[in-house]
């Protein structure tokens, strides 16, 4: 099996005037190639902040942090950006659609920074995106004519139009309703199994954590994965 992660006394300090906070602290952690792991942990013991370090959205203050065999804290800002860019989709609670784009226009801007070129090929991949989360009859609808579900669905194709080979997600059903929450995690697992996605979500909800394959708890800042 093939690593995708692999972090070593991975520690995240943050000052803010005389206070100091350290979020992470000394995380330890091997995640596979295609595998799905959560992490669960109360409102402000650093969930969200090893998310970021994960994208690459922040670094290491102390250790390594290695994705698909690269050291992500000894990145330059350009290939750190490339990274993002290229490797991973980022989900979020907050939808972050362009409440003046289409679904399908929201989606295909996540193909900017890539550099695709010719319209077609971008129609190509943006409608093949939207129909795997079965919006492929909303894509000229904007945000606002959409329900949150449906928000939520264009944001997980515009993070799966990049053809990643990470996808992270930060709390992605907290804005829905249970049932719909329920809808949202089943067509992630699906996209996960149909692609071989490296999956890490981040979720307080115990409905959500036990779908994945592994499961880790964060406690002010210290990662325990539990079986």
């Amino acid at each position: 099996m093939t690593t995708m992660y692999e972090l070593t006394s991975v520690s995240k300090v943050y000052h803010s005037g005389t206070r100091t906070v350290e979020a992470v602290k000394g995380v330890d952690l091997t995640i596979d190639d295609g595998a799905w792991i959560a992490i669960r942990g109360r409102t402000g013991h650093g969930k969200s902040t090893l998310l970021n370090l994960l994208g690459g959205l922040d670094r290491p203050t102390s250790g390594q942090l290695k994705l698909d065999g690269r050291d992500l804290g000894r990145l330059s800002d350009a290939e750190l950006t490339r990274v993002r860019a290229n490797a991973i989709g980022f989900v979020f609670q907050t939808f972050n659609l362009v409440p003046t784009l289409s679904a399908a226009e929201n989606v295909e801007a996540a193909l900017i920074p890539l550099h695709v070129s010719g319209a077609a090929e971008r129609r190509r991949r943006v409608a093949a995106a939207l129909d795997s989360v079965g919006l492929a009859d909303r894509a000229r609808h904007l945000p606002s004519e959409l329900s949150g579900g449906q928000q939520q669905r264009v944001a997980i194709a515009r993070a799966l139009v990049k053809e990643p080979k990470v996808l992270l997600a930060d709390e992605p059903t907290g804005n829905l309703d249970e049932e719909t929450r329920d809808e949202i995690i089943a067509l992630m697992e699906k996209l996960w199994r149909e692609r071989g996605l490296t999956l890490i979500l981040v979720s307080h909800d115990g409905a959500v954590v036990r779908r994945a394959q592994r499961l880790a708890v964060m406690t002010r800042g210290h990662l325990a994965l539990r079986t």
